[in-house]
């Protein structure tokens, strides 16, 4: 059974690291709300640059003039994954949530005998990832030094995943992110970025447009913008995922050392009682002797 002393020092130390979790608890709420702002004020861009890109898409068709970005190079053969994770801990499963979901698609994709690269944009992921499949990894993108994130960071990587396509490094491109719900929930998403994938959505004005240049030439120019505005977007959706379930994950730890404080509290009041019990059973067993 510890002694006072060793009870009174851990009492100490739980209340230091409650200072502690509250703090990063209020700072995780501040930068949430300015992540959350941003997540939601770049979804409508990324909608409508997906249903522009999508209409052309619709237009060009099968077509052999069809861009590279839109066509595919006719293989799914090699995958890339890029795995977006935070460059920091203390924020709960945020990083294992996308970890896992890559491992599953890893697994799926070598099991059907596909050969698999992965990049990797945060060192979380990298650490959980490197594992299992170090040999694996073609490259890591490392935001530790910016404060911000904004779209020159997405491009960069944008520029990096193009230019290895280009090279024909791989047939197939998909991201996993975080797509920022609430404070309490975040959606694992994996989402393909090459060949440009798009979801049909229904025209119901049934509206026809005429291009000037070609849609072709159109596509060629927005298609890599395209995926450097998907990427900007899970960049962004993200920032606020791990905001947020950091936030969630500090209320967690700063609660549970106010319960375990309370515990060590009451474990030392209890055993100061015994002390002072046992003294004067000693004092009144020494006045009785004499």
């Amino acid at each position: 059974m510890p002694n006072l002393k060793d009870l009174k020092n851990r009492i100490a130390s739980v209340k230091s690291t409650r200072k502690i979790t509250k703090a990063m608890q209020m700072v995780a709420a501040a930068k949430l709300r300015r992540a959350q702002d941003a997540a939601e004020a770049g979804r409508p861009y990324a909608e409508r640059m997906n249903a522009v890109l999508g209409g052309l898409a619709a237009s060009v068709g099968g077509s052999d003039s069809a861009p590279k970005l839109l066509s595919g190079t006719g293989s799914d053969q090699v995958q890339l994954l890029v795995v977006m994770t935070a460059e920091r801990g203390l924020c709960g499963g945020f990083n294992s949530t996308i970890v896992r979901l890559a491992r599953t698609k890893v697994e799926e994709l070598q099991a059907a005998g596909k050969t698999v690269k992965i990049l990797t944009v945060g060192k979380k992921g990298r650490e959980q990832l490197k594992r299992d499949y170090e040999d694996l990894f073609v490259g890591h993108v490392d935001l530790s030094e910016v404060k911000n994130v904004g779209y020159a960071n997405a491009h960069g990587i944008a520029a990096d995943v193009l230019s290895r396509f280009d090279a024909g490094e791989f047939d197939v491109a998909t991201i996993f992110y975080n797509r920022f719900q609430s404070v309490i929930s975040q959606i694992p998403t994996a989402q393909q970025i090459i060949p440009a994938a798009f979801e049909a959505e229904g025209d119901e004005g049934g509206t026809l447009y005429d291009y000037e240049p070609s849609e072709e030439d159109i596509l060629a120019d927005l298609l890599p913008r395209g995926v450097a505005t998907q990427i900007f977007a899970a960049l962004l959706e993200n920032g606020a995922s791990e905001q947020g379930a950091r936030m969630s994950a500090m209320d967690n730890a700063t609660r549970n050392a106010g319960d375990m404080i309370d515990k060590l509290t009451i474990q030392y009041n209890r055993s100061r009682q015994a002390v002072i019990t046992n003294e004067l059973i000693e004092i009144i067993s020494g006045a009785e002797a004499l």
